[in-house]
């Protein structure tokens, strides 16, 4: 049986999912490829206390990387690509093609890897929100490519943008 819970982050309100222990999904409301959940969601969530914990120390800037059992359903091409995700340390990017070539995928198939990462249903535990275009822009993010633009950031990947009449330190 799912269970979910929400907890607060500085990307708005995300929705944990897990199948006991094991984390599901994380999503933000609105997301693509997001949970459809009609039950109310518990709040303590006392099964995704782990999940809910990690985020927050993540959120807090005391953890940067994750030690859950996940448990994500896709294909195994998609799992393939979910788990190489895993190997991108915090505060650095790759691009798609970079990740293609680490995963042995042809040239003409980069496409399939941008799609399963788009597919991917563990948002920032899964940190998909790492890959950029070749060209280092920032290309789409499930969540929203301002959100993968405040997760770059927060990981030290990305300079803080400075406000209009702001200067150059």
């Amino acid at each position: 049986m799912t269970t979910y819970t929400t907890i607060d982050s500085p990307l708005g309100e995300l929705l944990l999912g897990g199948e006991g222990t094991a984390l599901t999904s994380v999503s933000l409301p609105g997301q693509r490829n997001a949970p459809r959940v009609r039950a109310p969601r518990p709040r303590d969530g006392s099964p995704l206390g782990e999940a809910a914990r990690q985020l927050g120390a993540y959120f807090a800037g005391r953890l940067t990387r994750f030690d859950l059992d996940l448990a994500p359903e896709g294909t195994d091409f998609q799992l393939r690509v979910w788990r190489a995700l895993d190997d991108i340390p915090y505060g650095r990017t790759t691009t798609y093609g970079e990740l293609a070539a680490r995963l042995d995928v042809p040239r003409a198939e980069i496409r399939a890897v941008g799609a399963a990462i788009g597919a991917n249903p563990l948002l920032v535990v899964r940190p998909c929100h790492r890959v950029i275009g070749a060209d280092g822009s920032m290309r789409g993010y499930a969540g929203g490519v301002e959100n993968k633009v405040r997760l770059l950031t927060h990981e030290g990947a990305l300079q803080p943008m400075l406000a209009c009449g702001d200067q150059t330190p």
